[in-house]
């Protein structure tokens, strides 16, 4: 599999929100196998990263992931 951080983005005037989580989005766009159709192709993946200050550690969430069209 390979990837690449495309986008990052905070929140703008919330970056640190009221109950202390820093949150923002990371796109990467990775290679990956489609088992239906049986072929490799390139995806969009958008992370949520949110700080947990009561655990002292990020986490992070896929929120959505879309194909990417190639021209050919």
């Amino acid at each position: 599999m390979s990837g690449s951080i495309t986008h990052a983005e905070a929140l703008l005037d919330g970056t640190i929100l009221s109950n202390g989580i820093d949150t923002h989005w990371v796109t990467k766009n990775h290679t990956v196998w489609n088992e239906q159709e049986r072929v490799s192709e390139e995806r969009e993946l958008v992370y949520e990263i949110s700080w947990m200050p009561e655990l002292s550690a990020w986490r992070s969430f896929l929120r959505s992931q879309r194909r990417l069209v190639t021209n050919s």
